[in-house]
C-alpha cells in the first residue's frame, strides 16, 4: 500500500520514506497572527540590513504598535508617516505540533505590494517584480488598493504542508512584512496581515478566525481519477521539463476515489513542463508530462489507465471551455468513426498538495502502434520502402516552439493568400535526416499539384493516388460538425505509413477543439450557420485555412461521398440521441467535480476569452452545448454538399461501416444503412489467433458480445463476397 505521502514528501531517484500525511483533512482552522497584535516595525529612510527577515535578528530597536500600518484609508490602527515608501513589520508567534497543521493561509490587505517572510524564508510577493529582498525606497511596481476597509475579502495564499514543511516550526517562529507604496506621493497606504493554519483534530491552541475568513473548501473523494503531482514545491516552467512524481488514483467506474487511496493507475518519476500557445496564459496550465526510470536520459514507457505504453502525455486544462468536455466529446466522435484520436480521462488534479480543478488527461500525439500506428522512421531508413514512412506533419502556430520544415509553393484557398507552413511533428526536424525531410516535402508538394492541377479528380493521376480519401471526408465533417475556428489552419496533423503499409496521406488526428462548439465569439464562431472550410471569406488575414478542402469538394464524386458518409453517420453515432446522450452522460459524472473546479476558478458568469456564451451555471454551459449542437446539425443538413442517390449510398456502405462504441466493454454494434450482402465476420488478436467467426446473409444491423474476452487489442474483419474487405481495430477495455 503506497501511502499517498510518499509523493508529496520523496526525493527524486532515493528510497522513498513515510512522512505525515499531508492529505489529512481539516478540522478547522485558527488564526495565529491578527493584523492587530502588536508587531515590530520600522519606517526606514535608509537601508536596512538584509538580517532583518531572520529570526535571530534583534529588532529591540524598532518600535512597537498595533497592526494595521497605513495611512489615508481610515484603517490604520498604527499611522505612518504620509510621504513613506514601505514599512517593514515582524511579529513571533508559537506552534505547539505542527504534525496537526495541514495547511496554512497568508492573508494579506495591502496598497501597493508586498514582500512575506517565514523563519528568513520568502513565501510570497505580490506587487514587486524583482527578485530578492527589494530596497527601502523600491516603489511597488502597479497600484493595488486595500480591500477590508472597503468591505471585501483581503487576498489569500495558502500553503500545504509539502509547501511549508521544513519552514514553519515547532516552538516559535517569526513572520516578516515588508510592504511598499506606488510613490511617495500616493494618497493612501495599508499593510495588514493574518496567518492562520488548519488544524486536524478538535483541538483549539490558537485564536478564532476573522469573521470574514472563508476556510477553502477540502478535495478528499472524487468519483474521477485523481492524479497529484509534486515538484517539491518548484514552479512548473513553460520549458524545459522539471523532474516530479506523479500518483494516479483510478478505482473504476462507479467507485470512489480518496486522495489517501493506493496508487494504481500510476506511479513513478516524471518530467514537466508547461504547455499550449494562447491557454499559457490563463491561470489554469496545462501540462506536458514524460513517464521516467531511474534513468532520465532513457525513454520510459507506462501503461496508465490501461492505456497503451508511452512515455509522453499530456494534463489538458480546459479552463476557456466552461463544459469541460469539448475535446473530450470531439476525440469520441472520431475514435467511433473508426480512427485514432486521443485516449482521454476526465480526472482531478492535486499539484503540491494543492488542488487545481477538472483536468482532461489525454494521449499526446505521437508515432505508436497504439497512437497513430506508422511505422517508425529511423535514421537509418534512407532508401526504397523504409523511407516511405511513417511521417507525422501538422500546420501550427510556431508560438509554442513549432519549426517551419518547408511552406508549401501553393497559396491557401481563395480569398486568403497566406502561406500553407508545414512543421514535422514525429519524427522531429532535428531527429530527421535531409533526405527523409526531402522525401516527405516532394510527396506532399506532389499531392498539392495534382489537386490544383486541370486533371485532380483523375482517379489514376490526381489527388486519389496519394490521399485516404476518407480520412480526409470525416476530418471535414467533425471540423464542420464543431464549427472549429481553429480548424484546418491550426492544430491540423496528416501522417504518411510506408508504401507496403499504404502509403497514402491521412488526415488526422483530431487535436484541439476547445474553441469549437460555439465556443468562440469572434470568426462566427458562435453561429450555427456556414461552412468553417470558408473561412477565409469569414475571417481571412492571418493563418488561412490550406487551399485542399474547396477543391476537393469541386470533384463531384468527393462531394457525393462526403453527402453518402454524412448520412451515414447522423444514422449513427452522430444521430440527435447519441451525441445528447453522450454530453448528459459526461455532465453526470462530473456534477460535483464541476463544482470544486468553478469554486477553484470562479468563472462561472464571468467572460473568458474568446466565450461566446457565458452561464451562470455548470449546466447552463452544458445546455448551451447540446442547444448549439442541435441547432448546428440542423443547418448541416440541410445544406450539405453533394448527392446520394441508392447506388452511391451502398459503395459507401461497403466502405465505411460503422461500429461502435469503440472502444467499449465487450458490447458493440455493426451498423450499415444499406444491406451488404453475404457477409462474414471475423474477429482475430493482434497476434492472428482467430477469436469468432459467422456468416450473415445480409448485414445492417448486428450486435456483438466480445464481453468474455480479455481486454486489449482485437482485429474485426468484415469479408463480403464480391471480394470487398476491410479491417477494423476493436479495442476492448
Amino acid at each position: 500500500m503506497l501511502n499517498k505521502a510518499i509523493l508529496l514528501a520523496a526525493s527524486f531517484y532515493i528510497v522513498l520514506v513515510f512522512t505525515p500525511n499531508v492529505n489529512a483533512q481539516t478540522d478547522h482552522w485558527e488564526t495565529v497572527v491578527y493584523d492587530n497584535s502588536v508587531w515590530k516595525y520600522i519606517v526606514p529612510n535608509a537601508s536596512t540590513s538584509q538580517n532583518w527577515i531572520q529570526p535571530s535578528f534583534n529588532a529591540a530597536a524598532w518600535s512597537s504598535g498595533q497592526g494595521g500600518f497605513g495611512f489615508g484609508d481610515g484603517d490604520d490602527n498604527t499611522s505612518i508617516p504620509s510621504n513613506s515608501i514601505s514599512v517593514y513589520h515582524r511579529i513571533s508567534f508559537t506552534i505547539l505540533d505542527i504534525s496537526l497543521i495541514t495547511k496554512a493561509i497568508l492573508n494579506m490587505d495591502y496598497d501597493d505590494g508586498f514582500v512575506a517572510y517565514l523563519n528568513g524564508v520568502e513565501i510570497v510577493r505580490n506587487g514587486i517584480v524583482s527578485a530578492g529582498q527589494p530596497t527601502y525606497n523600491q516603489t511597488a511596481s502597479s497600484s493595488h488598493e486595500a480591500a477590508l476597509y472597503q468591505g471585501n475579502y483581503p487576498e489569500q495564499f495558502e500553503f500545504s504542508q509539502s509547501q511549508f514543511s521544513g519552514i514553519l516550526l515547532n516552538g516559535t517562529n517569526v513572520l516578516c512584512i515588508e510592504t511598499h507604496n506606488q510613490s511617495a506621493s500616493s494618497s493612501d497606504f495599508t499593510s495588514r496581515a493574518f496567518f492562520s493554519i488548519g488544524i486536524v483534530n478538535s483541538t483549539n491552541n490558537y485564536g478564532q478566525i476573522p469573521s470574514w475568513f472563508v476556510p477553502p473548501f477540502e478535495f478528499v473523494t472524487s468519483n474521477l481519477p485523481i492524479v497529484l503531482l509534486n515538484t517539491e514545491g518548484v514552479a512548473i516552467p513553460d520549458e524545459p521539463k522539471i523532474d516530479g512524481i506523479m500518483g494516479i488514483i483510478d478505482n473504476g467506474p462507479g467507485i470512489v476515489n480518496n486522495v489517501n487511496d493506493s496508487f494504481n493507475a500510476f506511479y513513478g518519476q516524471i518530467a514537466i513542463e508547461r504547455r499550449g500557445s494562447s491557454s499559457n496564459s490563463f491561470p489554469m496550465k496545462s501540462y506536458g508530462i514524460e513517464t521516467r526510470g531511474p534513468n532520465p536520459s532513457l525513454n520510459y514507457n507506462a501503461s496508465i489507465f490501461d492505456w497503451p505504453a508511452d512515455n509522453d502525455w499530456i494534463l489538458y486544462a480546459p479552463y476557456t471551455d466552461k463544459s469541460l468536455i469539448r475535446n473530450v466529446l470531439t476525440f469520441e466522435i472520431g475514435t467511433q468513426m473508426g480512427h485514432y484520436a486521443p485516449r482521454t480521462k476526465l480526472c482531478e488534479v492535486v499539484l503540491n498538495g494543492e488542488y487545481i480543478g477538472v483536468y482532461v488527461f489525454m494521449e499526446r500525439i505521437k508515432q505508436n502502434p497504439g497512437r497513430v500506428n506508422v511505422d517508425e522512421l529511423l535514421p537509418s531508413d534512407l532508401s526504397d520502402n523504409e523511407l516511405t514512412g511513417g511521417y507525422i506533419v501538422k500546420i501550427d502556430k510556431t508560438t509554442a516552439g513549432g519549426i517551419i520544415a518547408w511552406d508549401s509553393p501553393f497559396a491557401s484557398a481563395n480569398p486568403g493568400n497566406s502561406t500553407i507552413s508545414y512543421q514535422l511533428h514525429d519524427p522531429e526536424i532535428t531527429e530527421m535526416q535531409p533526405a527523409q525531410i526531402q522525401y516527405i516535402e516532394d510527396f506532399i508538394t506532389e499531392w498539392e499539384t495534382a489537386l490544383a492541377g486541370p486533371n485532380f479528380a483523375n482517379p489514376i493521376s490526381g489527388y486519389k493516388a496519394y490521399i485516404d480519401e476518407q480520412s480526409f471526408i470525416d476530418f471535414m465533417l467533425v471540423n464542420e460538425i464543431s464549427k472549429n475556428v481553429d480548424g484546418y489552419r491550426i492544430s491540423t496533423f496528416l501522417h504518411k505509413n510506408r508504401l507496403s503499409e499504404g502509403g497514402k496521406l491521412v488526415a488526422g488526428p483530431l487535436w484541439d477543439f476547445n474553441l469549437g462548439w460555439g465556443n468562440a465569439n469572434y470568426c462566427q464562431g458562435g453561429q450555427t450557420t456556414g461552412w468553417e472550410i470558408n473561412f477565409n471569406t469569414i475571417c481571412g488575414g492571418g493563418l488561412d485555412n490550406p487551399f485542399w478542402w474547396n477543391r476537393l469538394l469541386e470533384d463531384p464524386n468527393y462531394a457525393n461521398a462526403v453527402k453518402c458518409r454524412w448520412l451515414t453517420l447522423r444514422e449513427t453515432i452522430l444521430s440527435d440521441a447519441v451525441l445528447t446522450n453522450y454530453i448528459d452522460s459526461l455532465a453526470a459524472v462530473l456534477t460535483v467535480p464541476a463544482s470544486r473546479n468553478y469554486t477553484k476558478w470562479p468563472i462561472l458568469g464571468t467572460y473568458v476569452w474568446p466565450n461566446n456564451f457565458v452561464g451562470n451555471t455548470y449546466q447552463e454551459e452544458i445546455d448551451y452545448l447540446k442547444s448549439w449542437m442541435q441547432s448546428r446539425l440542423i443547418w448541416m443538413d440541410q445544406n450539405m454538399f453533394g448527392t446520394c442517390d441508392n447506388l452511391n449510398l451502398e459503395e459507401n456502405q461497403k466502405i465505411a461501416p460503422i461500429v461502435f462504441p469503440n472502444p467499449s466493454d465487450g458490447k458493440i454494434s455493426i451498423q450499415t444503412a444499406m444491406h451488404l450482402e453475404n457477409v462474414t465476420l471475423k474477429l482475430f488478436t493482434v497476434e492472428g489467433i482467430l477469436q469468432y467467426e459467422q456468416k450473415f446473409d445480409q448485414l445492417k444491423e448486428e450486435n456483438l458480445d466480445f464481453s468474455t474476452l480479455s481486454k486489449g487489442y482485437y482485429l474485426l474483419t468484415i469479408n463480403q463476397t464480391d471480394g470487398n474487405y476491410q479491417t477494423i481495430k476493436i479495442i476492448l477495455r
